[in-house]
């Protein structure tokens, strides 16, 4: 996403990233990372649970994350071992919601170049 940020942008695009890290956690991985669009803190999942995109990880995979040095509660400073779906959505400046993207695989998302396109449909 941040490659594309520029392509955005001439499209009248803002990209805006919200976790549900801690404040610090969220300002090293935005200095580790090189980001430059804005991320807001979403403590205890607020705002994913009220798109529906709050699961608990399961207590089988919990270890799994932990053996790659994750850990979720430090992270985003709760015991809840909740994580939000990651999701992609494009809003016109009217709040109307004109594309989402949800995918369970945090491992795919959605492609900048239909990001580009969609913003292009929006004139």
């Amino acid at each position: 996403m941040q490659r594309s940020l520029d392509d955005f942008r001439k499209h009248k695009g803002r990209l805006i990233a919200i976790s549900p890290l801690v404040m610090e956690n969220a300002a090293a991985l935005k200095e580790k990372l090189a980001l430059t669009f804005p991320m807001t803190i979403d403590p205890g999942n607020r705002a994913a649970r009220e798109f529906g995109l709050v699961y608990t990880l399961a207590d089988a995979i919990r270890p799994v994350y932990e053996g790659f040095g994750i850990n979720i509660p430090e992270a985003n400073g709760d015991n809840s071992f909740e994580l939000p779906v990651p999701a992609t959505y494009i809003i016109d400046v009217d709040g109307i919601v004109r594309l989402a993207y949800i995918n369970a695989d945090h491992t795919r998302r959605l492609d900048p170049e239909d990001i580009i396109a969609a913003l292009e449909n929006l004139g």
